[in-house]
């Protein structure tokens, strides 16, 4: 297991624990969208500003590779689905492990939804690659949504409850998922955890409100944040993401962290 140690040092900061993730997967399902025209750009964008680490397809590693400057570690995601698919909910593998490997990543993504109709299925890919994942000492963060027909709120405590343990018991060793909303709710889900949990930012929204749900996550025992629009479609992704690290690196409040964002 020394080998996932060591690739988790690539992508949790080694002094405070917490990581800073800029998801660039975006591309498969939406296409080519602002902030993602050029991944080369933007991943040299967040990583001057501090991120420890960008998830993005292979795509990500042949267009995207950064050149000189500050190191930032690749997560490759391994799942993935378009807008135009009949069920959107439904990821398909579309990567492997040693592949992955292959590419000089330093850990691997997967995406599944719980509540979807093709649960079973994403599931079953799930532990799949965790067991790879273990044979190759590759780390696993595992994106996991309580989305489906029968999913009335995506945020509810026990739905998010239950997609984060689900993925720490298949052999996760990240779990990104979404926040239910304040601090008090969402120590229950990473008590609940075994294994570190980062929020995901959801829709794009203003400086303030995404901000302020890093506050109140890390208040709540994340471990960091995976934060994809709100910081590669911000008109200064490096000082959006410099901000951000003020709070899950340095304990600063919303406030501190606006200053460097005027």
């Amino acid at each position: 297991m020394r080998g996932k140690e060591i690739r988790l040092e690539r992508i949790m900061n080694r002094n405070t624990k917490k990581t800073i993730i800029v998801p660039m997967d975006h591309g498969v399902s939406d296409g080519p969208i602002p902030g993602l025209i050029d991944m080369g750009q933007t991943v040299n964008l967040v990583a001057d500003g501090g991120a420890n680490a960008v998830i993005g397809h292979v795509g990500l590693a042949l267009h995207g590779h950064r050149q000189g400057g500050r190191d930032i570690g690749l997560i490759l995601h391994l799942s993935g689905s378009t807008k135009l698919a009949p069920d959107p909910n439904e990821k398909v593998l579309v990567n492997t492990v040693q592949n992955a490997i292959k590419m000089g990543a330093d850990g691997v993504s997967m995406h599944v939804n719980i509540g979807a109709e093709s649960e079973a299925r994403m599931l079953a890919d799930l532990g799949l690659v965790a067991v790879e994942c273990m044979e190759w000492g590759m780390p696993l963060l595992a994106m996991m949504y309580p989305r489906g027909k029968n999913i009335k709120q995506a945020n509810d405590l026990d739905h998010v409850k239950l997609a984060t343990r689900v993925a720490a018991e298949l052999g996760a060793d990240i779990v990104k998922t979404v926040y239910t909303g304040d601090p008090e709710s969402f120590r229950e889900v990473t008590r609940g955890c075994p294994v570190p949990v980062v929020v995901a930012g959801g829709s794009k929204t203003d400086d303030r409100t995404t901000l302020e749900l890093i506050e109140g996550a890390m208040a709540g025992g994340a471990a960091g944040i995976s934060i994809g629009r709100n910081a590669f479609q911000h008109k200064s992704p490096d000082r959006f993401v410099r901000a951000a690290a003020c709070i899950v690196h340095h304990n600063k409040s919303v406030e501190e962290a606006l200053e460097i964002l005027k």
